[in-house]
């Protein structure tokens, strides 16, 4: 399975991809505040594509549980210099753009960006018409609510066929608005909207959601979900804590059908791949 982006063709069916995240933001939940000027965010991203990120998903509005919305104008200072200086800077990178904002999405693309990384799928009409105008793929996210909302006891028949009717739907919608299958990418939501259990369940039946017939990305790193499993519902670990149990996960859902890891720690996940390919393998590794 092949992906295009701007900068060449990404063969998904090795390794998984590995997605930086990039949050230009002073509230994300794990490093807001962190990489929010120009130059801390072009250190950030320097590291990131030496440790082996392919891409870097550049946001600059938090969608962590609870958090507002932000204007335009806030999100386009934040976003469009970090994209114009990496797009120039790092011309090997493709660069994705987290953004719900059709207009966001049009400066980006404009500027260097190769993907769209929308977590309301195309809730913004204006969206496709960007995404068809720049050819540009983009990442279609499965969400319950709002971030304001979305953890206020979200309730499902079943969690895993209720996202893939979701996909099927907004699938349908994209192909009419003139965006090709082969443009998309899928992303279940680990976090937006669900539960633990919830949780737990998308990633034990990662091959449901593969069956239909688009890449994945799943997005878990440093999630709540991780804290509360290893450190209980009392005393959740805080997200500098979680970066064993995201290692663990991220491992578990690439040996069950993922095709895009989108993490904060890529030395450590891209070593445990090399490990994992170099296992196996037929060849002995000197």
């Amino acid at each position: 399975m092949f992906f295009p982006t701007r900068v060449g063709h990404f063969d998904l069916s090795q390794a998984p991809v590995l997605m930086g995240i990039l949050n230009v933001t002073p509230d994300s939940f794990a490093d807001g505040g962190r990489f929010n000027t120009v130059e801390t965010a072009l250190a950030r991203a320097e590291e990131m594509a030496r440790d082996g990120a392919a891409v870097i998903d550049v946001g600059g509005e938090s969608t962590r549980p609870g958090a507002d919305p932000v204007p335009l104008d806030v999100e386009l200072k934040r976003v469009i210099p970090v994209i114009q200086t990496l797009a120039s800077r790092l011309p090997s990178v493709s660069l994705s753009v987290d953004t719900t904002k059709a207009e966001v999405a049009r400066q980006a693309l404009e500027e260097g960006a190769s993907l769209v990384n929308d977590v309301s799928a195309l809730k913004d009409p204006w969206m496709p018409i960007v995404l068809r105008e720049h050819d540009a793929p983009v990442v279609l996210m499965h969400r319950k609510g709002d971030p304001r909302t979305m953890q206020d006891n979200p309730v499902y028949g079943d969690v895993v066929l209720d996202i893939i009717e979701f996909f099927r739907e907004r699938l349908s919608f994209a192909q009419a608005k003139g965006i090709p299958l082969h443009r998309i990418v899928l992303d279940p939501g680990i976090g937006f909207g669900k539960t633990t259990a919830h949780n737990i369940q998308i990633l034990k039946r990662l091959p449901e959601l593969a069956a239909l017939g688009r890449p994945l990305l799943i997005g878990l790193s440093r999630k709540s979900f991780i804290g509360r499993i290893l450190g209980g519902e009392r005393t959740p670990l805080s997200p500098e804590e979680r970066a064993e149990g995201s290692l663990a996960a991220n491992l578990w859902a690439a040996a069950h059908g993922a095709h895009i890891l989108r993490v904060h720690d890529i030395k450590a996940l891209s070593r445990a791949l090399a490990l994992w390919r170099a296992l196996e393998g037929t060849e002995l590794v000197e």
